[in-house]
């Protein structure tokens, strides 16, 4: 069984000034960097699976899936961009035009796999991936099995439920389960190609839409979500069962909350499960709500009540959202206070990067560190540090989370001032895993208070070594508070942005 394999991925912020070009997706793995300016050069052949083989990401799970069943993957093409704003269509339309040619170009294949992230906008696109998934499905017609695999943050639409026969979403939050969604995928698209399940994929819409922290797995209400759609899951001729929380700061018609339920040849069932689990989501909208800790506050429970680690989640400048990673409102709060074994992780600035390196490791520099993207997170901190260590910024993920895929900050800079370590690095990243700073030679469990710019990821390492974390209120594009964006796309009623009458109002 010769099976296609093609990923393009990225999650748009579009209250993010910055846009996604093509070089964001060229550039988007290490390893798989791409130069120059041609469409030609974007990754494909055995670099790809080289590169995930054995790693704990969707593609090292598509690989061990296919094994088993002794599927051929075929790798298209594999590019990614770090969350960021609206992708240039140019670029959009390069990519696309890009893997309908290398399918083009194919023959022989009994199906195709695609990973996708589920909230890519572009200048023209809204849906970008229904865009291309109704693409794909035109050139390979209606006979050969397309099967998908999203986000938890997908903004999934009725286009994407259309045309692909199954829709496999990320179950957990952080995104430790990557590799399991990407074996399942693999074996679902093998019992397809072996007429074990004919699929029948059912698609729910809500009028809600939730904001990052508390769509974390590990707490309420997604504890309760998530073990309902399991139990689902074990009943007979359900295939799967995928709660699509959405990604709030792309603001598009469709952004929020959906439900897909995939069966094998019971549309009805299919149906009817769909509406179960969107109603369980309903009735549990307003445990939704996120409470946000003002950094003065997170700090003086460090200092006077905390036997253990305190993490502050900078989630308003989460990169892995579309912030811009530069954001400086913890780190002049930590050295204002002069907050002793305090970490900021991490500050992206090229620039600053580039001095520390002139300056040399153990010697001192002047900067004006951060702040440099726009005006939402906090001005450019003028100050002279220590440059403590120098490092290529290459680094293994700790976590089940792209456990075994390489990591790269690009150079990398730690500095120190009075008593506050800062991370500087040349590429946004988001600093999800303890295995980021253990590199350039910060032991977490050792620090005081560390401030990470991320909004849930980074509990997949740190949960289990913090004594208490604090979701941050600070300003940004990824700021967990629906007051601090002008929607102008969103359908209506939405809940919570509009009120929705009387219960009995609702309906699908």
């Amino acid at each position: 069984m010769r099976i296609l394999v093609a990923s393009i991925g990225t999650e748009t912020n579009t209250f993010s000034v910055k846009p996604t070009t093509l070089n964001d997706f060229r550039r988007g793995l290490p390893g798989l960097s791409m130069p120059g300016e041609t469409q030609e050069e974007f990754s494909r052949g055995e670099v790809i699976p080289d590169y995930f083989r054995g790693t704990r990401t969707v593609a090292g799970g598509y690989i061990a899936g296919a094994e088993k069943p002794g599927m051929d993957l075929d790798f298209l093409m594999w590019n990614w961009a770090t969350p960021g704003g609206t992708v240039e269509q140019g670029a959009y339309d390069c990519l696309k035009e890009e893997l309908l040619k290398r399918i083009d170009e194919s023959t022989g294949y009994e199906g195709v796999l695609l990973d996708l992230h589920g909230a890519m906008v572009c200048e023209r696109v809204e849906d970008a991936e229904g865009d291309i998934i109704a693409a794909v499905r035109e050139k390979i017609g209606g006979k050969i099995p397309l099967v998908v695999t999203l986000d938890l943050h997908a903004n999934s639409t009725a286009l994407m439920a259309r045309h692909a026969d199954v829709i496999i979403g990320y179950d957990l939050y952080p995104h430790t389960d990557v590799y399991e969604r990407g074996v399942e995928a693999a074996e679902t698209m093998a019992s397809i190609i072996k007429g074990k399940i004919l699929p029948a994929l059912a698609w729910r819409q809500l009028p809600l839409i939730t904001l990052p922290p508390k769509q974390c797995t590990l707490i309420e209400p997604m504890v309760s979500l998530l073990a309902k759609t399991h139990v689902m899951e074990q009943k007979e001729r359900v295939v799967n069962v995928t709660l699509s929380m959405g990604f709030p700061f792309s603001d598009i018609r469709d952004a929020g909350v959906s439900v897909l339920v995939t069966t094998d040849n019971d549309r009805g069932l299919a149906e009817r499960l769909a509406d179960e689990m969107a109603q369980a989501i309903w009735e549990k909208r307003d445990e939704f709500s996120v409470k946000l800790t003002p950094v003065a506050e997170a700090i003086e429970y460090a200092r006077t009540k905390a036997k253990g680690l305190v993490v502050l989640a900078d989630g308003s400048d989460n990169p892995g959202g579309g912030g811009p990673c530069d954001g400086t409102v913890i780190l002049k709060e930590f050295i204002d206070r002069r907050v002793e074994g305090a970490v900021v992780a991490v500050i992206a600035d090229p620039e600053s990067v580039a001095k520390a390196v002139e300056a040399g490791a153990g010697n001192t520099v002047t900067l004006d560190l951060g702040g440099k993207t726009d005006d939402r997170h906090g001005a450019p901190v003028h100050l002279t540090a220590r440059v403590k260590l120098l490092s290529d910024g290459v680094f293994i993920p700790e976590g089940l989370m792209g456990g075994g895929a390489r990591g790269d900050m690009g150079r990398t800079a730690v500095l120190v001032k009075d008593g506050v370590e800062i991370v500087v690095t040349e590429r946004r990243i988001q600093p999800y895993d303890t295995g980021l700073l253990r590199s350039v030679g910060i032991k977490p469990e050792r620090r005081r208070i560390i401030a990470l710019k991320s909004a849930v990821h980074f509990r997949g390492t740190y949960q289990a070594i913090a004594e208490r974390i604090f979701d941050a209120d600070t300003p940004g594009v990824h700021r967990a508070d629906f007051g601090n964006y002008r929607y102008r796309n969103l359908r209506k009623p939405l809940y919570p942005l509009q009120e929705h009458g009387q219960e009995g109002a609702f309906h699908w």
